[in-house]
């Protein structure tokens, strides 16, 4: 039996996040640039997407691009831009093919009016799907995020149309950019780093968190069932005992 066949079909997460870490050790360890490491990264992908779509994974959140990643160096950052525009060329009509929902979340108001125009018309080419949400998070950090909807909050309030005694953790959910999204129930981080980098800070309060010493371009459908397999023989308590969760 393999590991795709062991996997509980009935406890499958709903909500998968990622953060796509290793590109440019792995290009480096080649004796490539990093930008080799990028693009190799998107194979990787696609056979994520495509095995979230093959086990009818409801939601599936890359980390593409934080807002930190503009310090990059310049060359990178203009080879990821270029990477993005044509990559979402491409992939329109793959996504249409295999009933995926693409959506953006993140500060894209930072990205080239080229890769904005191409997310824009691919998100609209891909709305009537109905199978998989594929959310990329382009110039996105949660600290923006939570930020920015703390801002749009306190100008309800000063426009009285909040009272601040209504403030309630509901309210600061509906101005998140994943107001129209679950919480992930998994988030994985490939490349062997043990931290979650200023992503969805917020949203995985109560996820499980798995790492794996596997770049992110060596990564595939195989490890993503490792990932869901682990999750799977995890007791989520959710601040509650074992004996409580046994006997509800």
């Amino acid at each position: 039996m393999n590991l795709k066949e062991k996997l509980d079909v009935e406890k499958l997460p709903k909500h998968i996040a990622i953060i796509m870490d290793g590109n440019g050790r792995w290009a480096k360890e080649k004796g490539e640039d990093r930008l080799f490491g990028h693009y190799s990264g998107v194979e990787s992908v696609r056979n994520i997407v495509e095995g979230c779509a093959e086990l009818g994974i409801g939601y599936l959140t890359l980390y593409a691009f934080s807002t930190e990643n503009w310090d990059r160096p310049k060359d990178e950052v203009t080879g990821l831009m270029e990477l993005l525009v044509e990559t979402i060329k491409q992939e329109v009509s793959t996504l249409n093919k295999n009933n995926i929902k693409l959506h953006v979340i993140g500060n894209t108001k930072l990205l080239p009016s080229s890769a904005q125009k191409e997310l824009i018309d691919a998100c609209m080419a891909t709305k009537a799907n109905t199978g998989l949400n594929l959310i990329m998070a382009l110039s996105y950090s949660s600290r923006w995020e939570i930020t920015e909807a703390v801002k749009k909050i306190a100008q309800e309030v000063k426009e009285k149309k909040l009272d601040p005694k209504n403030i309630t953790s509901e309210v600061l959910e509906q101005h998140l950019c994943t107001t129209h999204f679950p919480d992930p129930e998994l988030m994985i981080r490939t490349s062997g780093e043990y931290r979650i980098s200023n992503f969805l800070l917020y949203q995985l309060a109560y996820s499980e968190l798995y790492f794996t010493d596997t770049l992110w371009p060596d990564f595939r459908k195989e490890n993503l069932y490792q990932a869901i397999f682990d999750y799977q023989n995890r007791e989520r308590r959710f601040g509650k005992t074992s004996e409580q969760i046994l006997n509800k």
